[in-house]
């Protein structure tokens, strides 16, 4: 499959240890690909590269096979931004801003611009100058999606929005995914982007540290579990067989144990004849697997 975008090797270095350094990934039609650091780890200097508004100090970056910086101005024709950081024009109220942009874009009428505009409950009347930074963020996701483009490429798209319209947005996504679309999606929270990626890179310190497709962690060959027994005598007891345990509190009669997949039954089987309190298993979650990858990276090992 040809990646509709393409970065090689880029590189934008500003001393001082800041910028990004030699990065590479790529991203297929149709996917929704995820973005996560911390700040200042660069990410928006890389979408910055993505949308033409930096040159490579080295490396590429391509979408659509064109060259982001030297064909700038044609990508932005099947793309649609959300910046990192909100200024709007000198317009007074929301529904101008986004009639301004539907000329611009050609836009004939104002339906999907109207639907967003319900569903983030987002009241264009207002100023747009006096506008919350929840509400800035809405009217410049609403000004994106409109555009019905191929490409989404959005900085920190949930800056700003409160939980439940958070919810309301990774929806707006997962729809969007479900029409074909092509999303990079850069943020800081591990949790929306492990609910509509399909592959997530991080990047740490201008690094791309890992890149994991989330049907990986979805279906990882081990599990884990926490098992608290009734009492001293049964914890014991367990602790006694060859289970691998991440964890033991012996104050709660607690283990933390790891086991194969094709060994769970077993397990059950096995502790049908122990008295427990309970049983849980402890999902494997995105944040979990970089943890252990920024871990093996400090350390110096390959990952």
């Amino acid at each position: 499959m040809n990646p509709i975008i393409k970065v090689e090797n880029l590189t934008k270095d500003y001393g001082d240890g800041k910028g990004i350094f030699d990065i590479n990934f790529s991203v297929n039609k149709g996917e929704v690909f995820g973005f996560v650091g911390t700040n200042g780890s660069g990410k928006t200097t890389t979408i910055r590269h993505l949308m033409g508004f930096l040159k490579p100090q080295s490396g590429n970056c391509y979408i659509n096979s064109l060259d982001c910086w030297k064909a700038s101005t044609q990508i932005k024709q099947f793309i649609s931004y959300v910046p990192g950081e909100i200024a709007f024009p000198d317009l007074r109220t929301g529904t101008e801003f986004l009639k301004a942009q539907a000329e611009l874009l050609g836009l004939k009428n104002m339906d999907k611009a109207n639907y967003l505009c319900q569903k983030l409950q987002l009241d264009t009347t207002a100023n747009l100058k006096r506008m919350s930074k929840g509400m800035k963020q809405k009217t410049a996701i609403v000004a994106a999606f409109m555009a019905d483009k191929e490409i989404l490429i959005l900085d920190e798209p949930t800056t700003g929005l409160d939980p439940l319209m958070r919810e309301t947005f990774l929806e707006l996504i997962l729809e969007e995914k479900d029409k074909g679309k092509t999303i990079f999606m850069s943020s800081h929270m591990f949790d929306e982007l492990e609910d509509t990626c399909d592959k997530v890179a991080l990047i740490y310190n201008g690094k791309i540290i890992d890149v994991t497709e989330l049907q990986d962690i979805d279906n990882m060959p081990t599990k884990t579990y926490k098992i608290e027994f009734l009492d001293k005598e049964n914890y014991q007891k367990f602790k006694r067989l060859k289970y691998v345990r991440l964890n033991d509190k012996p104050e709660y009669n607690q283990v933390i144990i790891q086991i194969e997949n094709d060994k769970i039954n077993q397990l059950l089987k096995t502790l049908s004849g122990y008295s427990l309190k309970y049983i849980a298993e402890i999902k494997f979650s995105l944040e979990e697997h970089f943890r252990q990858m920024l871990k093996k990276y400090k350390e110096g090992q390959n990952v």
